[in-house]
């Protein structure tokens, strides 16, 4: 039991780097800091296994030279330095006998390094494996064979052999079991950066092919109207009406490129206090018109014995607020009652703008805000992917509650500014 006790901790002490490692990789882009997250806890795996060694059938072992060799070949020259310098000098100060002559037993390890660490990026698994096994092994075998024919205790490398067997085979699957454990995580971190860009790269594609369909559609349809007025025998009526529809697809186009610009730039660009009571009545009176158009009501409640300010650009706020508005209009295609709402509570406000529209399904709650999706057959679905953008943005928070046929709340939650 003692003896299992010392090993495991010696196998929790190897292992802890290993736990790190996907800390370690994010900073693979910085060489200086992905070396220093390298060596510092190799270097402490190190000296604890210096100072915790093992009894296995009276021969005394640690495994420094597993972290030792792991770090040196995932490491590189800076950190295998740093590693064999940590090494010496606790030996040091362990005041272990013969140091000069344990420092020139040990240099010969370091030049298998360098040899083995020439190549070992770009061997397959199984070799790295195999390496790492090979290496480790000849740390310890050189610098025993080296240090004790100069002590003249040459015969103690065959005393116990079994024991001394059991060591070097237990080192070697320690090794290779943390060398996999690397190099999958280091598979699977490869593989997210991989979908991650495959994943730019088709957001990208998807925008160019936005952008291309949906202003060729009105652009098509001023091609179209163009080719008319050069017709002939043109009446008057005809030519307003198609002045107005040429107008009608400019401003569509203008609407559709105004949309993707707010895309590229969400941030709020003039930070203010901004009274929500005094805002719900402006969007009230904004969407007067069109809601008149559309025969809708829209009915305005506030908590306006509470004054309550949030906080952001009041502009990219109305924005928002607007675009949210307009489709809760839109939903309401034969007609109905827009409400708009303030309620103070906890130090938040909730703005909550409902209608009695078309109402979403629940698959389409949990798209909406996504790029290029939209419930509009002529939508791009980008206006409401910026409101919601620009509510974020100023610490807000949005929750939706739809049923199909019964109508659409928004509830956009924004705490009080400081």
């Amino acid at each position: 039991m003692e003896y299992l006790k010392d090993l495991l901790l010696n196998i929790f002490i190897i292992c802890s780097p290993l736990a790190l490692y996907p800390y370690i990789y994010k900073a693979k882009n910085n060489t200086l800091l992905y070396r220093l997250c390298l060596a510092i806890p190799f270097s402490l795996a190190i000296i604890t296994t210096m100072s915790f060694p093992i009894s296995i059938n009276g021969l005394i072992y640690d495994f420094r030279s597993i972290p030792l060799a792991i770090g040196s070949l995932f490491g590189g020259i800076q950190v295998s330095i740093f590693l064999y310098a940590t090494l010496l000098l606790y030996r040091y100060f362990q005041d272990s006998p013969n140091d000069l002559l344990y420092v020139l037993s040990i240099l010969p390890s370091f030049a298998f390094f360098v040899f083995f660490h020439k190549s070992y990026s770009s061997l397959s698994l199984s070799r790295k494996i195999t390496v790492a096994i090979i290496y480790c092994t000849l740390i310890k075998m050189v610098t025993f064979g080296i240090y004790l024919s100069f002590t003249g205790l040459l015969e103690l490398l065959m005393y116990k052999p079994w024991a001394t067997v059991q060591t070097y085979v237990l080192q070697g699957f320690i090794v290779g079991v943390s060398v996999y454990v690397i190099e999958m995580q280091h598979r699977f971190f490869m593989m997210q950066e991989e979908i991650v860009r495959s994943e730019k790269m088709k957001i990208v594609g998807d925008m160019a092919a936005s952008v291309a369909h949906e202003i060729r559609n009105p652009l098509t349809t001023l091609k179209g109207f163009i080719q008319l007025f050069a017709t002939a025998d043109l009446d008057k009526d005809k030519r307003i009406l198609y002045q107005k529809v040429c107008f009608e697809e400019l401003d569509r186009a203008e609407s559709i490129i105004a949309d993707y610009l707010s895309l590229a730039k969400p941030d709020p660009e003039i930070v203010e206090a901004i009274d929500i009571h005094q805002e719900m009545h402006y969007l009230a009176n904004v969407l007067m018109t069109y809601a008149n158009y559309n025969n809708i009501q829209i009915q305005v409640m506030t908590e306006e014995e509470q004054v309550f300010h949030i906080q952001g650009d009041r502009y990219k706020f109305r924005q928002a607020l607007i675009n949210i508005g307009k489709n809760a209009i839109e939903a309401m295609q034969n007609g109905g009652l827009l409400e708009l709402k303030t309620i103070i509570r906890d130090n938040h406000a909730w703005v909550i703008l409902s209608d009695n529209g078309s109402g979403m399904s629940t698959e389409q709650m949990k798209r909406l805000g996504t790029p290029y999706y939209s419930t509009k057959e002529k939508g791009t679905g980008l206006g409401t992917m910026v409101s919601f953008g620009i509510i974020k943005k100023m610490n807000g928070k949005i929750t939706i509650k739809s049923e199909l046929g019964e109508g659409t709340e928004f509830n956009l939650i924004f705490p009080k500014a400081n």
